[in-house]
Order: structure tokens, then sequence, then C-alpha cells
């Protein structure tokens, strides 16, 4: 647990790697087109319990991974943004379904130490384009729905994303009070 909190207070955590390629604003909504590289993620997925409560308890989880609670007992590093992969439900509500993933630190992206947590997966991930909008603040369920919303909107009937799921990406540790930074990511259909 005290690797935990080090981990999340004290350590500069590493961004994952990508690439802008395009920026656009449309009225008041600022979106950006991203390419993110290859890598290996901690990953869990949570379910049957309400959107902020399950990417809480999934972020705890892969937060004691990187913290130390792993078969090797080492502290990997954060890596930022810790992201979750949700579903759109009927009306203005997320799926009670949850994949929380966070990044691999580079060091440990040929050798991850494996998982003492059962839940806990560590998978391979292939380079994936995003639009992507950002915001500040303590986000809750409400808040990624209407942020997904805006950029739904701003971005039309005509951009080819995935609509049955998007990525939630939160930056910031729970204690950091102030420049909070939250992004709803839409995923880019390759062709």
């Amino acid at each position: 647990m005290f690797g935990m909190i080090t981990n999340s207070l004290f350590s500069q955590p590493e961004n994952r790697p990508f690439q802008t390629l395009n920026s656009e604003t449309k009225g008041d909504l600022t979106y950006e087109e991203r390419k993110y590289e290859a890598g290996n993620y901690a990953c869990v997925s949570i379910s049957g319990k309400p959107f902020d409560e399950g990417s809480g308890e999934g972020a705890l989880k892969l937060l004691k991974y990187v913290g130390g609670t792993n078969e090797q007992g080492l502290q990997l590093g954060m890596t930022s943004p810790v992201s979750m992969i949700v579903r759109p439900a009927e009306g203005d509500s997320l799926q009670p379904k949850v994949e929380v993933q966070i990044r691999i630190p580079s060091q440990f992206q040929e050798n991850a130490p494996k998982p003492t947590d059962e839940s806990i997966e560590i998978k391979h991930q292939d380079g994936f384009t995003v639009y992507s909008t950002q915001f500040g603040g303590y986000a809750k369920e409400a808040n990624w729905v209407e942020y997904a919303g805006k950029l739904r909107t701003a971005m039309g009937d005509t951009a080819s994303y995935h609509r049955d799921f998007y990525v939630c990406a939160g930056y910031d540790p729970p204690m950091k009070p102030i420049g909070r930074k939250n992004e709803v990511w839409f995923l880019k259909k390759e062709d």
C-alpha cells in the first residue's frame, strides 16, 4: 500500500508515447487526432457496478500492481493516463462494465512483472489512432458522457470511428485538487 501511495504522489508519470496528427476547433470544442504507439498494458475488467465505483476499483487494483503488488515486489513507476474502455447504455449513462488499463512503463515493457492479483492481465495493444477532447476537474460518469456527446456532435456523422465504445482517460492522481486533466477518446477505424 505504501508503494502505491509513494508511486502516485511522488513519481513523475511517464506519458504514453503519441504523435499529434491534427487539431481542430468546432464551436467551443477543440479536439485532436493522435497516433499512439503499440505497447503492453496491465488491464482489469470490473462488471456489475456503476461506472464511478467500477472504474475506481479497477484503477486502485492497477495502482497497487505498479506500486509493488506483483510477484517481484517491484515499484514500476506511474504512467499516464489511466484509461477506461466504456460502452454507452440507453439514455445518458454507461453500461455497468469497464476495462481499466495502464501502460506498463518503458523499462518493463519487455518483461513486466506478473501481477499477484489474478484479475489483472498483461495485454499487448497494437498502435491506434484517436480523436480526443480534454476537460478539467474531478470527472464522474456524467462528465464523461457529456464530453463524449460534445465530441460526437463536433465530429458529425461522416468521421470514421468506433461508435459502440469509447475511452475515458484520466491523467491525475486522486489527491491532485487543481489543474486536473481528463480526455474522451474515440478510436478511429483504420482502413
